[in-house]
């Protein structure tokens, strides 16, 4: 299939979702509408560059034609001079238009729930999970995204044993996939009177946010538990019982929540922590059903493979996976992951560039 076909089929399938998004009875249909205007929003960009692709070959064809007829000197010259920049258009456009063609994760739009938890290492892992959370923190600030706690543990250091939040903003999972896996801190510990230097570790898992469109949660699927809250929280945490733990039983998955005082509010964060792991959980299993040679190595969601080093004696940070080193510690730990970021994209994206080239031919 040509390109043009390819952009034909889009600008199709967009006219489709324009006219469905203008039907009154969609607008009654609040979750299928945000749905359908999320998947026009992605081709909108696709859709504008194949307006301007087709306005600059019509103009190289005009060019061409001049320059093939007429016999007005001045007239050729001014032709040749177009089609010169018509062409570097064209190739501009075009090489645009090859990255927007590449396959996309359809869930890189979407807000992104993040869960990070102490690993090895004791009360120093918990400490660096709480570091990790507030370098997403400003992470997300940089971007100009909104971040909401939906559950927390403390340990006795002050750090996390787990933390889970949800950051919403345009591509928010689409920059945040790639932060899934084992992190590794390499410090000496507060604690260490010899200073001897310690290794601890956190893993991070980011899941896509899933509406109720997306994964639908039956019922009599789940069991609710309330009990006692525990830990930080306000006055009437452990006096009232709004913590809330969710079981869905066909998958075994368990989440809990008591961050709120408020049962209700807990029972919401914890659904939709439920849902964005039951996402994920089909995200898995359809491709390791549409093949195991094709999964990818940069955003597989493996959560057991070492993904970053953060060496405080060098102030170094290594990307294992990409092989890339930044010895600006403290702007990392700020919020600046975006040399890492920037590349896992682009790494990705010449993965699936690679897999579209093979599988057109």
């Amino acid at each position: 299939m040509s390109m043009l076909d390819r952009l034909a089929g889009i600008e199709a399938r967009y006219r489709e979702l324009s006219d469905r998004l203008s039907d009154p009875q969609i607008a009654r249909r609040p979750n299928e509408l945000q749905r359908l205007a999320r998947t026009a929003g992605d081709l909108r960009e696709t859709v504008d560059a194949t307006v301007r692709y087709r306005q600059a070959l019509a103009r190289r064809e005009e060019a061409q034609q001049i320059l093939d007829a007429d016999e007005d000197d001045d007239l050729v010259e001014l032709a040749r001079v177009e089609l010169q920049e018509v062409k570097a258009e064209v190739d501009q456009v075009e090489a645009e238009l090859r990255v927007l063609l590449i396959p996309k994760d359809p869930n890189d739009s979407r807000n992104a729930i993040v869960e990070v938890r102490a690993g090895a290492g004791g009360d120093e892992a918990g400490l660096f999970a709480a570091d990790l959370f507030r370098l997403y923190e400003r992470f997300a600030e940089r971007n100009r995204w909104t971040m909401e706690p939906l559950s927390s543990s403390l340990n006795p250091s002050g750090g996390f044993k787990e933390v889970i939040f949800m950051v919403s903003g345009t591509g928010a999972y689409g920059r945040l996939k790639f932060e899934s896996g084992v992190h590794r801190v390499q410090r000496v510990p507060k604690t260490e009177a010899s200073g001897r230097i310690h290794t601890s570790a956190a893993s991070v898992a980011v899941l896509a946010e899933a509406e109720e469109v997306d994964i639908e949660v039956n019922p009599e699927d789940i069991t609710i538990d309330v009990y006692r809250s525990s830990g930080p929280g306000g006055q009437s945490v452990n006096t009232t019982d709004s913590a809330v733990r969710i079981t869905h039983k066909p998958s075994g998955l368990v989440v809990s929540c008591q961050d709120e005082k408020s049962q209700l509010k807990n029972k919401a964060k914890a659904l939709k922590v439920l849902r964005a792991r039951l996402l994920e959980q089909q995200k898995v299993e359809q491709e390791a059903a549409m093949s195991k040679e094709r999964r990818l190595q940069i955003g597989s969601g493996d959560r057991s493979a070492k993904i970053r080093t953060y060496n405080y004696p060098q102030s170094r940070v290594t990307d294992h996976r990409i092989g890339v080193s930044v010895h600006q510690l403290e702007d990392v730990l700020d919020g600046g992951i975006d040399p890492f970021v920037d590349r896992l994209i682009e790494v990705d994206q010449e993965q699936r560039l690679a897999r579209a080239s093979v599988d057109g031919g």
